[in-house]
Formats: C-alpha cells, sequence, structure tokens
C-alpha cells in the first residue's frame, strides 16, 4: 500500500471527510483492522483565504508548497490537496515537490468521460465559478464547462462560508442549493459537479435528477486506486 499525502486545513471539515473516506474505502476493500496509509498536514484556512482574497496566490502558493515538501519528507507516495478554490496553485505545489499530485479536475474530468457525460457544469465557491483555472483544466479533457449564472454565486458562496465550513447542515440552504442545481439540470447540462467538499456535506444524488459528480469522493476513489493498485 502507497502512503497518500493531504494538504488539508481548507476547510477543517472537508480534511475530516477525506480521512474518514479514505480509510473506510481501505478497510471495505482489505477488510478486517486495515485502515489507509496518510501523512496529512493542515494550513490555517483563515490566512490561506486571507491571501486569497487578497489576490496573494504567490503567497499561497509558498505555503502550500511548503506544506507538500513537509509531507514528502514525512514519506507521503504522493499527494492529494483537499481543496477545489486553492488547486489555483496546484502546479506551483506540484513543481515544489518530487512526488506527483493527483489534481482533482483530472480525477473529475476522467468519471464525467466514463460516464459518458459531455456538459457539465461547475457548483463551488464564487472564486471557483468566477475564474477559470478549474474549468479550463476539466475542458483540457474535451468536455464543455460551465457555471450557475453569477446572480446564484453569492447564495452558494454563503451556504459554503458562512455554514459548511462551520459544521452547519441547514434544510433552507439545502433546498437553495438544490433549486441552483436544478436551474442547471433545465438549462440543458449532462451533469453538475459538486465542486467543494464541504456541498457533500449538504447535497445528495437522491436530492436531485441531473447526474452529480462529487469532487471529494471521486477524488478519494481514485486516491485509493492509487495507493492499493
Amino acid at each position: 500500500m502507497q502512503t497518500i499525502g493531504l494538504i488539508g486545513g481548507m476547510s477543517w471539515e472537508s480534511s475530516a471527510a477525506y480521512y474518514k473516506d479514505l480509510n473506510l474505502g481501505v478497510e471495505k476493500q482489505l477488510g478486517g483492522y486495515s485502515s489507509a496509509k496518510t501523512v496529512m498536514t493542515s494550513v490555517d484556512f483563515a490566512e490561506v483565504t486571507r491571501l486569497g482574497e487578497q489576490e496573494d496566490w504567490d503567497g499561497v502558493a509558498t505555503i502550500l508548497a511548503a506544506a507538500a515538501q513537509g509531507v514528502e519528507r514525512a514519506g507521503a507516495d504522493f499527494l492529494l490537496l483537499c481543496t477545489t478554490t486553492f488547486h489555483r496553485v496546484a502546479e506551483q505545489v506540484e513543481a515544489a515537490v518530487g512526488i506527483p499530485l493527483l489534481h482533482l479536475a483530472d480525477v473529475v474530468a476522467e468519471d464525467c468521460k466514463k460516464n459518458r457525460v459531455q456538459k457539465v457544469a461547475l457548483v463551488g465557491t464564487t472564486f471557483a465559478m468566477s475564474r477559470t483555472f478549474f474549468t479550463d483544466r476539466i475542458a483540457s479533457h474535451g468536455l464543455e464547462v460551465t457555471v450557475p449564472g453569477e446572480e446564484t454565486h453569492d447564495v452558494v458562496n454563503s451556504v459554503i462560508y458562512d455554514e459548511l465550513v462551520h459544521g452547519k447542515v441547514l434544510d433552507p440552504s439545502r433546498r437553495k442549493v438544490v433549486e441552483v442545481i436544478d436551474g442547471l439540470w433545465e438549462s440543458g447540462v449532462d451533469g453538475v459537479i459538486l465542486g467543494c467538499t464541504e456541498l457533500e456535506l449538504l447535497v445528495e444524488q437522491a436530492d436531485v435528477e441531473v447526474p452529480l459528480f462529487p469532487c471529494t469522493t471521486l477524488h478519494v476513489a481514485a486516491a485509493l486506486d492509487r495507493a492499493l493498485s
């Protein structure tokens, strides 16, 4: 079994989901007392969020690259960024280490293609939806990628940052996000990417008709395939 390196803390709710799901996955596949071999480092979410809001992405990259180097020194065989938004600096992080980074956008795109989905929509933080660093990477796999209208961005962003990152999962907010997803389905997309780990705490496939592609679930599955191959 390979050792999975995790850069977490963005938010800690996201990191907890990654750690739990990786261990449940190993237990399911190997049985007994088996658990995942992991090395995790957790950064200060407030610090990297502040730098991002200031557009100091070199500062964010410096912090996450140093975290990645620590994970590498601790024995990780490959690396996961436990976040979507901060994949903005994924290339700089990967360049700072000698181990591969399992890029979330590549994982999601491959699953969309496997399920013969051609046109997908990304729902996530305002930053992830309004910039192209993540959608362009998905589109590079030959997919058509869209996002919800700008009028919905603040609604989704508020649910993520004001509630979900603090562990608050509220039914009224679920209805708001489902309404956004339903609107995308009606617009003609073939699938919707839950492009923020915390959104998986709120919305499940049973809540909507359109096929969902949950980033964390897919990232974890790809990491398990690699670690156990």
